[in-house]
């Protein structure tokens, strides 16, 4: 047992590996409680996708490929809370036109690439067995600064989240807030984007979150079970991913897929099979 536990960490990318999966599965599980309380599925796969044309232009120009999706990603949460703030359409709707846009212009930038298939593949279906140095310092960084914004502004997103009477009561920025947690969205998305890829960074903002729901009944221990639930999955799924050498991103979404389907079962509080 313990030589299966310590023999895939006699590699280097192994170790950077595991430590990018960790910071990755808290971070985005910390965010998915918001995303999940505030029905805003949806949005984070939106923002995934919308992205590409972010991380194609950097690729075209020889640029970072983690700032292009930063700038872009922040480029369009910023659209979205602009388009619905004065109620004009519903947030949804702006997400939808945005998100159906932003795709359309990466894939068109991509397509006049003739080796995005091999050049972007990390991005699109992740490799967090090809995070480098850099990559784990840039990954460290916005992981940082996510947990930083989040216990600061903790409170305040707690109120718009249950209780926008309140909010409105307490004078609170409202508008504000909503921007500035589409943006820590944005910047889960992109940390994201190494492990997972675009293709299944919505899963690990929804899945362990939805589980720790199902387990909880306070933001901050839904908190506290969801990251526990992102670190094990990422943990697992990225021995799993060595021992049967399968992508490592889709092993860690389908151990978390396996525990929110464990708790949808048996969860003492909401289970369908729960013992009363």
């Amino acid at each position: 047992m313990i030589t299966w536990i310590t023999q895939p960490l006699m590699y280097e990318f192994m170790q950077r590996g595991l430590l990018a999966a960790v910071i990755v599965g808290l971070v985005c599980s910390i965010i998915g409680c918001y995303v999940v309380l505030r029905s805003m599925a949806f949005l984070g796969d939106a923002l995934a996708h919308a992205i590409l044309p972010g991380i194609a232009i950097a690729y075209l120009f020889g640029g970072n490929l983690m700032i292009g999706a930063l700038v872009a990603s922040i480029l369009v949460a910023l659209a979205i809370g602009f388009f619905s703030k004065h109620g004009t359409i519903r947030e949804d709707t702006a997400i939808g036109v945005l998100f159906s846009a932003a795709l359309a212009l990466g894939i068109a930038i991509i397509s006049t690439i003739r080796t995005y298939a091999v050049d972007l593949s990390h991005i699109l279906f992740g490799d967090v067995l090809g995070v480098s140095s850099s990559d784990l310092i840039q990954i460290s960084i916005l992981a940082f600064v996510i947990i930083m914004l989040v216990l600061v502004f903790y409170r305040p997103f707690k109120i718009i989240s249950f209780d926008p009477v309140l909010a409105t009561t307490l004078k609170l920025p409202a508008e504000q807030l909503r921007t500035l947690l589409l943006i820590l969205i944005s910047l889960t998305i992109v940390t994201s984007l190494q492990t997972v890829g675009i293709g299944l960074v919505a899963a690990m903002l929804v899945t362990p979150a939805a589980s720790a729901f199902l387990l909880t009944n306070r933001l901050s221990r839904m908190m506290l079970v969801s990251a526990g639930i992102g670190v094990l999955s990422s943990v697992l799924g990225l021995y799993i991913s060595y021992y049967v050498s399968i992508a490592s991103g889709s092993a860690i979404v389908l151990v978390s897929t396996l525990i929110f389907i464990f708790s949808y079962l048996f969860s003492p509080r909401k289970g369908i099979l729960r013992v009363s």
